[in-house]
């Protein structure tokens, strides 16, 4: 057994979750679809390691990190519910049985990353789901070719088009990152990475930079 694997199991049993195999088993099937580049348990992996950097401010962390773990679970490129039917997955597999999963729910729907998240969990969940923005160039770019990967329905146009209006709404936040930790770990690096990328059409790729 990975030890992604152990981690996911041991936090479902604790948080109160019966089945720990069987729905970590789902949910790595999930993760492993073939239509995945960018959503994958590679990203929930960054997610983890970036909640344990900063695990000691996180009021609950462990409600953080089953909703960082859920979040994407249901991924089709383009679909606008995505977060939706992944809470959807998480009430079915959790069946009542863990105590936060209002909570738990209400941060995943809080990584559509449409309205200002308030509660500092939430606030912690969004944040760390766009910690890619603030990573360095070699890996922002990497992460964007995966996420361009994604999406095949769209051609470079189009796909550049659709890019440059999330980007720019993230660069038009008066800050990208809301929690003070995350704030001053990425905030600069994401606006540098942002206007980097805006100043330049697709296609491009890795070897760009």
């Amino acid at each position: 057994m990975s030890p992604m694997a152990m981690r996911f199991i041991a936090l479902w049993s604790s948080s109160g979750g019966v089945d720990g195999e069987a729905v970590y088993a789902d949910l790595a099937r999930l993760y492993t679809e073939p239509t995945r580049h960018y959503h994958t348990l590679r990203h929930i992996h960054r997610c983890l390691n970036n909640l344990d950097s900063t695990h000691d401010a996180v009021p609950h962390p462990d409600t953080v990190e089953l909703a960082l773990w859920c979040h994407d679970v249901i991924y089709v490129p383009g679909a606008g519910d995505n977060e939706q039917r992944s809470i959807e997955w998480f009430r079915r597999w959790a069946n009542g049985r863990i105590a936060s999963d209002d909570r738990i729910c209400e941060m995943i729907l809080a990584t559509r990353h449409t309205t200002a998240p308030t509660l500092t969990d939430d606030c912690f969940v969004v944040d760390i789901d766009l910690a890619v923005l603030g990573g360095e160039r070699q890996c922002f770019c990497e992460d964007g070719a995966r996420l361009r990967a994604e999406r095949p329905d769209l051609d470079d146009r189009a796909y550049d088009a659709y890019e440059r209006t999330v980007l720019s709404n993230f660069l038009a936040r008066p800050r990208i990152y809301y929690t003070d930790l995350c704030h001053a770990l990425w905030e600069t690096r994401a606006r540098d990475n942002l206007l980097w990328r805006l100043d330049r059409e697709l296609p491009w790729n890795v070897r760009s930079v």
